[in-house]
């Protein structure tokens, strides 16, 4: 009973963390449209739980108000920097930071980007310069890079607050990219000026575009031309070409997952400012090459920050598989593919990831994260700042986390992912009559599963709503009194009739055990998944276990067991199966956590089980 009335405490915190409703934020929005307008727009929600809420409440106390400014301005202050690329940090912090802000209108995560931005800004050279290297050794290594990162992190930051020294900042440094890069004589190349064959420079694509949509200043439009044609040059990583040739992401570049991902984030971002479509379908080929052949089940990919060839997909720690900074990125990738299509397929991608590898890299506990996540063995999480890239990379992927769960789909309300909370929107009628809308969303999930939706318009009109039915889900039903829509895997469940304040819809959905077998690094074993969640051994939880490797899990008839009461106190969420296994040639019931939860205590986990 303590435990359970903690756990409420716990949950009622954070709504409270996240109640924006009263107040919310004036967004500042380019001045640019885009030529192709986003089919998805994610909805500005007033309250978030469950959870996702206790992570994303956990990203913020435990990781993002921990940050120390004097680390990571530290290489700013006293050129050179300790680090390489110590002068990303700024810019990752201010991205999540303000993105945070925006969905918790949390004054303590303002107050200390205020403070970051203010020191950030004085430490800008007159000539626009952002980077922590000596004048000898610009343009060398990561400082285009990290100058990506402060146009990212200053406008990020102007977006919420509409500071115009922050605006200010990031054009002197972009104008400093314009005046020091191009095909013109006595400029340099941009291919040059960094690592992974042009890939980490032109990468500053994504923020040059932006900087255009806020500006206004058509430079910037001309100088991500000259960086998509740079990089066709003989000494750049042939993106178009390659894709288009060959169809898959290890043709290009060196086959760097982050950098690559990165600029397919500024390819996008160029796409829907020009409407070039040849663009939009070179990335859609790279993303079905990466779902199909080189994303691991926890919706990560990369093996010693590399994209591998078909299948290759190794899992311990000894590889360096699942790079946080990739997780992020390929998180990123796909809410672009879905503002930019609509289509629900890109949602599938965010749910396995968000559930899995990119909660799985920040320790619900301390907050700490790890750079490489492995699904065998120890997670090696840390606590450092302004050294590992992954450790400012991962919340950034967690700040994004609202933006992906409810919106609109040219123009009709859309439920894309499953949580607890609250959020209002302005929709319009079937009269054309524009309808203030509130949805008020409760569910115990993934505990769980069934969801209770109370539909409040303004007025009584009639409208249309839609519901994701995830590709796990089976007996997908969507009940308003006595009418019914059944939903099949993978496509939208749509509920066009007219809405009176208060109507209730009531979710109900099967969770079954999924069996996925190893595939070619795993022949042999399986893994576990239940709903969007894979599942994992945590020896730190089966103490009885002298070795994870004396595991065996037949593929037929894999039960789950809740037992909750089975975790420590200090387990937060409060969620665990027991599975009958064979230990050393005798059953034994064996106590199975969500991969995003386990190793937090320091335990060794397991993944992918033997069958024979």
């Amino acid at each position: 009973m303590r435990i359970q009335l903690t756990l409420l405490l716990f949950l009622f915190a954070i709504t409270a963390t996240y109640a924006g409703n009263l107040d919310k934020i004036n967004l500042y929005q380019p001045i640019i449209p885009n030529k192709i307008p986003d089919k998805y727009v994610p909805a500005r929600y007033e309250t978030i739980g469950g959870f996702l809420g206790y992570r994303m409440n956990i990203n913020l106390e435990k990781r993002l108000l921990q940050i120390d400014s004097t680390t990571i301005l530290s290489g700013f202050r006293h050129r050179p920097g300790s680090q390489v690329w110590l002068g990303e940090h700024v810019g990752k912090f201010l991205f999540s930071a303000s993105n945070t802000y925006k969905y918790s209108n949390d004054i303590r995560i303002k107050k200390l980007a205020d403070g970051i931005v203010r020191q950030y800004i004085a430490c800008q050279l007159p000539d626009g310069y952002l980077g922590t290297y000596l004048p000898k050794d610009y343009w060398t290594e990561w400082d285009v890079w990290a100058h990506k990162y402060a146009i990212i992190g200053l406008l990020n930051y102007y977006s919420v607050t509409g500071d115009q020294n922050a605006l200010n900042a990031a054009k002197k440094a972009g104008d400093l990219m314009c005046n020091t890069f191009g095909d013109e004589p006595g400029k340099r190349d941009l291919m040059t000026a960094g690592w992974h064959v042009g890939l980490a420079p032109g990468s500053i694509l994504e923020p040059m575009v932006d900087l255009y949509r806020f500006s206004g200043d058509k430079r910037y439009l001309n100088f991500c031309e000259y960086i998509l044609r740079a990089f066709e040059h003989p000494n750049g990583p042939k993106i178009m070409s390659g894709l288009e040739k060959y169809g898959q992401v290890t043709k290009v570049g060196n086959g760097k997952a982050y950098e690559m991902l990165s600029c397919f984030l500024g390819m996008l971002k160029y796409y829907k400012i020009t409407g070039d479509e040849r663009y939009l379908k070179a990335l859609e080929t790279a993303w079905t090459d990466i779902c199909k052949n080189r994303l691991y089940l926890t919706g990560t990919s990369s093996v010693d920050e590399h994209f591998q060839e078909d299948g290759i997909m190794p899992a311990e720690n000894s590889t360096k598989m699942g790079e946080g900074c990739v997780t992020t990125t390929w998180l990123q990738f796909n809410l672009q593919l879905l503002q930019i299509t609509g289509n629900p397929k890109y949602s599938e991608e965010l749910e396995r990831s968000v559930y899995n590898h990119l909660l799985a890299a920040e320790n619900p506990q301390t907050g700490c994260v790890s750079y490489y996540t492995a699904l065998q063995g120890a997670k090696p999480y840390k606590c450092d700042q302004g050294f590992s890239c992954c450790l400012s990379s991962i919340p950034r992927g967690i700040s994004l986390i609202p933006d992906l769960i409810w919106g609109k789909i040219n123009g009709v309300f859309s439920v894309m992912m499953v949580e607890s909370g609250i959020v209002t929107d302005t929709i319009e009628a079937e009269n054309h009559s524009r309808v203030a809308l509130t949805i008020e969303s409760s569910t115990r999930f993934p505990l769980e599963g069934s969801v209770n939706y109370k539909i409040t318009p303004s007025s009584t009109n009639k409208f249309e709503l839609n519901f994701r039915v995830p590709q796990w889900a089976r007996n997908y039903k969507a009940t308003i009194g006595r009418e019914i829509y059944k939903g099949n895997a993978g496509k939208m469940v749509k509920i066009d009739r007219k809405w009176s304040a208060n109507e209730v819809v009531r979710v109900t959905f099967d969770m079954p055990v999924e069996v996925i077998p190893g595939g070619k690094s795993y022949p042999g074993k399986i893994a576990l998944k239940r709903g969007p969640q894979v599942l994992v051994v945590d020896r730190s939880l089966n103490t009885t276990l002298d070795s994870l490797k004396s595991l065996n899990c037949s593929r037929i008839n894999v039960k789950l067991a809740d037992a909750p009461k089975s975790l420590p106190a200090e387990w937060s969420w409060k969620q665990a199966y027991v599975v009958p296994m064979q230990v050393n040639q005798k059953t034994q019931s064996v106590l199975m956590v969500p991969f995003s939860e386990a190793g937090q205590n320091g335990g060794e986990i397991a993944t992918w089980l033997s069958t024979k």
